[in-house]
């Protein structure tokens, strides 16, 4: 049941890879992020190198975003003028990207970035994520009532130019912080071959303040044009798109990511960030864990060769 990838040069289980791809789709629909971060680590444990990794999933985070998008424009969860204006600044952040990808592919240090931006991303976002949803389920477990925070956009937002209403996200802020962190998570797409939901949610909630019910379904409209663009140009610059690779997760995610978005609702919302926070902590460990950890099989050099 294995077949063989033109471009990553190994040959893997298929039924595995769309399988994965389906479980990593249900995880996208589910929190409303694009999966990247946890789809690209598990190939390269794989034994795909990271530098295709990182772009041969993108497609699949296309597909699953999409998938789930469907569903969430359904319940009206998404506000596509916001998700519009954070989509321009992906764009723009995926051209300087992946420019920045080639070039450390071409000083032979992408897969080093790679590994040590999974370990301080999702290693720092994923502690933060664990402390603060623990806690509330601690106090809720105790019978505490929890301190209410007065929680205010930051004063900033409304000192800026070019002040727009998002009545769907119930916001009249300026378009620059939106476009902004679409800038930062379209470079994070070409580095890391994520959507940057990981990021992007909790901003836009703590920061943009917008309105929960619209948080995901936009976040994945979002990555859909994004990481759309930074597969073309993967593909066209650095050519590290593995077209058979992408086809199988593709297929499996766009399953996933439907009964993902279903099950959304079943859960209370400190559980659901402690769960995504423990996954996002723990794919960051193991990429780091890669960096020190010694091979447990050493390249060794034939007694003779090079005398």
């Amino acid at each position: 049941m294995d077949i063989y990838l033109p471009i990553a040069e190994v040959s893997v289980n298929w039924p595995l890879l769309m399988l994965l791809g389906a479980t990593v789709g249900f995880v996208s629909g589910l929190f409303g992020i694009g999966g990247g971060f946890l789809m690209a680590p598990i190939l390269v444990f794989m034994g795909i190198p990271p530098t295709v990794a990182v772009a041969s999933q993108a497609s699949h985070v296309v597909a699953s975003s999409t998938s789930g998008v469907i569903r969430y424009s359904v319940m009206k969860g998404v506000d596509y003028k916001i998700g519009g204006i954070m989509a321009v600044g992906g764009v723009l952040g995926a051209l300087v990207g992946v420019e920045l990808f080639r070039y450390l592919r071409l000083l032979g240090q992408a897969d080093l970035v790679v590994a040590v931006s999974y370990l301080l991303f999702l290693g720092s976002i994923g502690s933060m994520m664990v402390f603060e949803s623990l806690t509330k389920i601690l106090q809720r477990v105790r019978g505490e009532t929890p301190t209410r925070k007065e929680r205010r956009r930051p004063m900033w937002l409304y000192g800026l130019p070019f002040r727009m209403r998002f009545p769907r996200s119930g916001l009249y802020i300026s378009a620059l912080p939106p476009f902004g962190l679409g800038v930062f998570a379209g470079i994070l797409s070409a580095i890391m071959g994520v959507g940057g939901g990981f990021i992007l949610v909790p901003a836009m909630l703590y920061v943009l303040r917008m309105k929960a019910n619209v948080v995901v379904g936009t976040s994945l409209f979002q990555i859909i044009i994004t990481t759309a663009v930074t597969t073309i140009l993967q593909a066209g610059r650095n050519q590290t798109v593995d077209i058979v690779l992408s086809m199988i997760l593709l297929l499996g995610g766009v399953v996933g990511a439907q009964y993902g978005a279903r099950f959304s609702g079943r859960f209370r919302a400190e559980e659901m960030r402690a769960a995504l926070g423990f996954i996002v902590l723990l794919v960051g460990i193991q990429m780091g864990l890669e960096l020190f950890v010694r091979p447990s099989e050493l390249f060794l050099m034939a007694p003779g060769v090079g005398n």
